[in-house]
């Protein structure tokens, strides 16, 4: 059980004495002056934090929760530089406004008292480390430690009983509590939460037990037209055959969607009947059964998601067989660029068509008749073009084709090395 602060009456307290009050105001000052640090410590308390998890499935409300948190700290610190160690007035700046509507509408606002607290405990942290170089004598590092906490700790409680009141106002003047609900329950599924096929079904009123083809749809418009998202989503039913897609508005412009089937999803049938309008983009991930493959399939949706950012907005479908050796191979991506640099050489630099020409070569398993094909050019076009391409890497393609055409398919999703 959720129990919410609750704070009505402005607290008071003596102020400290002057030296504490100079030493608050200088360590304060440091903070403000380059507070990457505070931000550090406190983005991965909050990261690693246990209410963090269902937010980390979207990228904008973990966006807006680590806002949040940032701007609180920078309301505090404020604060205390001018009146060091006095009660600080709950931060309800648009950060917390804006997370307060975007946890309600998500359903996930059981999870912010987790991550305030553990955005506190590394402020305190970072604080405390502070202290000992602000003095040496025991006394005043007894009685700075402890007027910062005491003010930390009422901050944060009091801004806490101002978010919950957010979320309550929000939660009145948000008649779909339906969605709320409904999404919550997708996050326990997506979570891996131990809930079971049947109560997630009946709370999802989506069958589970069934084959499931996800996908993610958005726009990057910023617009409040929900005409793209709504046409997509459609076509996408219509391509799949599905007549009751489950549909979660994961943000103002983004969709999650699932549909269900009792056999197999063909996705090139699917791609030859999908048309996407003007405005949206389809990110399709794997096929898969149950519980896990409904996650599953999500979670490589928002992974083809994530690589198609990467690409012109022209782009508007991809799948994730189509992206998944790309995904695996770029889970580092230092790493990956350094592999693509390393491996093409000056083709990585040179003319883009002579990368597809050795791409689509290597694809079609280096016939030069069936690249031609592919690519509608001459035969001996083909052939001049890899003679070049072959001129351009660094070592000979023979014995080394494997790795070229991983470092080309790379290029060909989301780019090469920046050039020197």
């Amino acid at each position: 059980m959720q129990i919410k602060p609750s704070r009505k009456v402005p607290r008071y307290w003596e102020p400290p004495s002057e030296r504490i009050a100079e030493l608050i105001r200088t360590g304060v000052g440091r903070m403000l002056d380059n507070p990457k640090e505070v931000y550090r410590a406190v983005d991965e308390a909050v990261l690693s934090s246990s209410g963090s998890q269902s937010a980390a499935s979207e990228p904008g409300l973990l966006e807006a929760l680590l806002a949040s948190i940032r701007a609180n700290f920078s309301h505090w610190a404020t604060a205390n530089f001018k009146t060091p160690g006095m009660p600080v007035t709950p931060n309800l700046g648009p950060e917390n406004v804006d997370l307060a509507r975007e946890f309600v509408r998500h359903g996930f606002d059981s999870g912010i008292l987790t991550n305030f607290h553990a955005g506190q405990n590394a402020a305190v942290q970072t604080w405390t480390t502070m202290a000992f170089e602000l003095t040496s004598d025991p006394d005043e590092l007894r009685e700075l430690i402890a007027v910062v906490n005491r003010s930390v700790f009422a901050y944060i409680d009091d801004t806490l009983a101002a978010l919950y009141e957010l979320i309550d106002n929000e939660r009145g003047q948000n008649p779909d509590v339906d969605h709320a609900a409904r999404m919550e329950a997708v996050e326990l599924v997506l979570r891996g939460a131990p809930i079971s096929l049947k109560r997630a079904s009946q709370r999802i009123r989506y069958d589970l037990g069934r084959r499931h083809l996800a996908a993610v749809v958005w726009t990057d418009d910023a617009g409040t037209d929900p005409g793209p998202l709504e046409r997509a989503v459609t076509a996408l039913a219509q391509a799949t055959g599905s007549v009751r897609p489950l549909t979660i508005l994961a943000s103002s412009t983004t969709m999650w969607v699932w549909v269900s089937s009792t056999e197999e999803f063909r996705i090139a049938d699917i791609l030859e009947r999908l048309d996407v309008g003007p405005g949206a983009r389809v990110a399709i991930g794997s096929t898969g059964a149950g519980l896990q493959g409904f996650r599953r399939s999500h979670l490589d949706a928002v992974t083809t998601q994530r690589l198609m950012r990467r690409l012109s907005v022209d782009t508007r479908i991809a799948t994730y067989d189509e992206i998944e050796v790309v995904a695996l191979a770029t889970a580092d991506m230092e790493r990956a660029m350094e592999f693509v640099g390393r491996t093409l050489g000056s083709l990585a630099t040179d003319d883009p068509e002579l990368r597809e020409t050795l791409r689509m070569y290597l694809r079609v398993g280096s016939s030069t008749t069936h690249a031609a094909k592919a690519l509608f050019a001459h035969r001996n076009t083909i052939v001049n073009r890899l003679e070049r391409a072959r001129g351009l890497l660094p070592q000979p393609l023979e014995g080394r084709t494997l790795q070229v055409a991983l470092a080309l398919e790379i290029m060909q999703v989301i780019g090469g090395p920046p050039s020197n």
